[in-house]
């Protein structure tokens, strides 16, 4: 007589690798898609094909969108409950979508160590000041790359005019307490750096100055990319109050204090978090960013690296299942921290 043996139980989730990056303070991007109302050349998508590559070559499209609200408010549920604080919300343009508004409105109730940011180029933020006000984002951050009619359509492309930017960061500023400005440091807006640092520190914003992420989408104007050194030195002559911060995920950065108003410059000289895959990784000598954002995409799939496609994980078919979604998750947090991927 043969007994009947019990099934093997599956092996315990290792949610070390996750909980880690939470706590140093690493990002959950979740985008919306590529849809956008302006073409800035820079753009990489998250990683997917950006709106100027399609716009220029109708072959090259991005993935096509599975998801509902529905499911992304599944997925930002399970993976705030297994441990990730910081959520980010880009696209292309995340309020172009009509997802924006169902997505953002039913948001978990986020704990007081939590932040949902979004991401936004500032003109759709006063056609939908009424609902934005009335959810639970706690930051906006408008990307601010341009001071001028000129330097808007060399960018972006686009014969909006630069007022209609700043209408929207005014208007940001109108809705939420805290208003942070991004602007990507290149030859196209060198002769403005120092304007809209001063209209940061006039409105007492803090504001990013980034160096640009060289990906496959942008190679061709690689030589729009300038140092930071610049924007460093001058901030040295405006404030003593400097400290680098090279510590948990991302880039480090070079961080400064005008007069109470904090400006960080992202600095590839600073070195970036690296792990377990990126020993190996194919890309790393172009890599400037490191292991520092999870991307959830509007196709379902979530990749832990910006240049790395092929480490994307498919989410579709646990979206039924937000325990098994998330151990999924950290599991491949763990592979991809350990290299085994």
């Amino acid at each position: 007589m043969h007994t009947a043996q019990a099934p093997l139980s599956a092996p315990p989730v290792d949610w070390t690798a996750l909980q880690n990056f939470a706590a140093l303070r690493g990002q959950l991007r979740v985008s919306f898609g590529p849809a956008c109302n302006l073409l800035c050349w820079f753009c990489h998508n998250e990683g997917d094909v950006p709106p100027p590559r399609t716009r220029e070559d109708r072959n090259q499209q991005p993935r096509r969108r599975s998801l509902c609200a529905a499911h992304y408010v599944t997925v930002i549920t399970a993976l705030m409950d297994a441990g990730l604080r910081r959520v980010y919300f880009t696209g292309g343009e995340p309020l172009v979508s009509r997802l924006a508004r169902p997505v953002l409105e039913q948001l978990p109730e986020a704990d007081a160590d939590a932040s949902y940011t979004l991401i936004t180029n500032g003109l759709l933020v006063q056609a939908n000041q009424e609902w934005l006000a009335r959810s639970p984002l706690d930051k906006v951050k408008v990307s601010l790359h341009y001071f001028s009619d000129e330097s808007l359509r060399a960018i972006a492309k686009t014969r909006i005019g630069i007022n209609a930017v700043l209408d929207g960061v005014e208007a940001a500023r109108d809705t939420f307490e805290r208003v942070e400005l991004n602007t990507l440091l290149q030859r196209e807006n060198a002769h403005e750096i120092r304007d809209i640092l001063h209209f940061a520190l006039d409105r007492r914003m803090p504001i990013q100055f980034i160096e640009l992420v060289g990906t496959d989408f942008n190679e061709d104007r690689a030589s729009s990319a300038i140092s930071a050194d610049e924007i460093v030195s001058y901030l040295r002559t405006l404030t003593t109050n400097e400290h680098t911060e090279v510590a948990g995920v991302g880039q480090g950065r070079r961080v400064f204090r005008v007069d109470g108003v904090e400006i960080d410059v992202i600095h590839r000289n600073l070195g970036r978090h690296h792990v377990g895959q990126c020993g190996t990784c194919p890309v790393r000598a172009k890599c400037v960013e490191g292991f520092w954002a999870l991307r959830f995409d509007h196709s379902g799939g979530l990749q832990p690296c910006l240049l790395r496609e092929d480490l994307r994980l498919d989410l579709k078919a646990l979206l039924a299942d937000p325990e098994r979604l998330a151990e999924a998750v950290a599991g491949h947090v763990t592979s991809f921290t350990e290299g085994t991927l």
